[in-house]
């Protein structure tokens, strides 16, 4: 599905990505391991388009992705790629419904199609009774649910998730990691997650250990 070959990336004199091969399979939930400046963020944010590399080319279902505009690029990404982070970046002045259903609004899809598919994930999700709160009345891990819903709304193929569990204690971190494969097991979806958390990497399919740039 996910197909990245020879990714190189700079940042002024510093390499971060110094030739980086990378497959992932359709439905796979991939594990990219590896201490703090080892590259892994960029390589994610390259994946997710949000970034290009230098050097190298990367395909999703051997299209490669950045030959398309710029305006094609986004409308691919916002279709096709869900994203995960540690902080969960919803909107303070919006319900928990309201930022689940922006992603598709910036798609211009139905407002009502929207809400119902909205509704339906957060309440697969457990949040069904605090879909109409905002975010500081939620706790972190409704919180953290709420913007996986949000990555699901226009049913992408591809999930990134960049240290998802990194700011939620234990317990609500494990619920987490149960969920992704929950959502994998029910909906098909296939997982990069960039995670410090041992116990996580070691529930995925495969694990992807990343060291000064490179794959171990």
């Amino acid at each position: 599905m996910v197909r990245a070959v020879n990714i190189k990336k700079s940042y002024g004199h510093l390499q971060v990505l110094k030739g980086i091969d990378l497959t992932v399979n359709q439905s796979e939930v991939v594990a990219i391991i590896g201490p703090s400046g080892a590259g892994k963020s960029t390589l994610l944010h390259i994946i997710g388009t949000l970034d290009k590399p230098d050097q190298g080319e990367l395909s999703f279902n051997h299209e490669n992705v950045f030959l398309k505009s710029s305006k094609e690029l986004a409308t691919f990404r916002n279709n096709a790629i869900g994203f995960v982070f540690q902080f969960h970046n919803l909107l303070p002045e919006f319900t928990a419904l309201e930022n689940v259903m922006i992603p598709g609004l910036i798609g211009r899809r139905s407002n009502s199609v929207l809400k119902q598919r909205a509704e339906e994930l957060l309440t697969m999700l457990k949040l069904d009774q605090r879909m109409h709160h905002k975010p500081s009345e939620l706790s972190g891990g409704e919180q953290q649910r709420t913007a996986v819903a949000r990555a699901l709304i226009n049913n992408p193929a591809l999930i990134l998730a960049d240290e998802p569990s990194g700011n939620l204690d234990s317990d609500n971190a494990n619920d987490l990691h149960r969920l992704f494969f929950d959502l994998r097991s029910k909906l098909g979806h296939t997982f990069i997650i960039v995670t410090h958390n041992k116990d996580f990497a070691r529930m995925a399919d495969r694990v992807v250990e990343m060291r000064d740039g490179m794959i171990l």
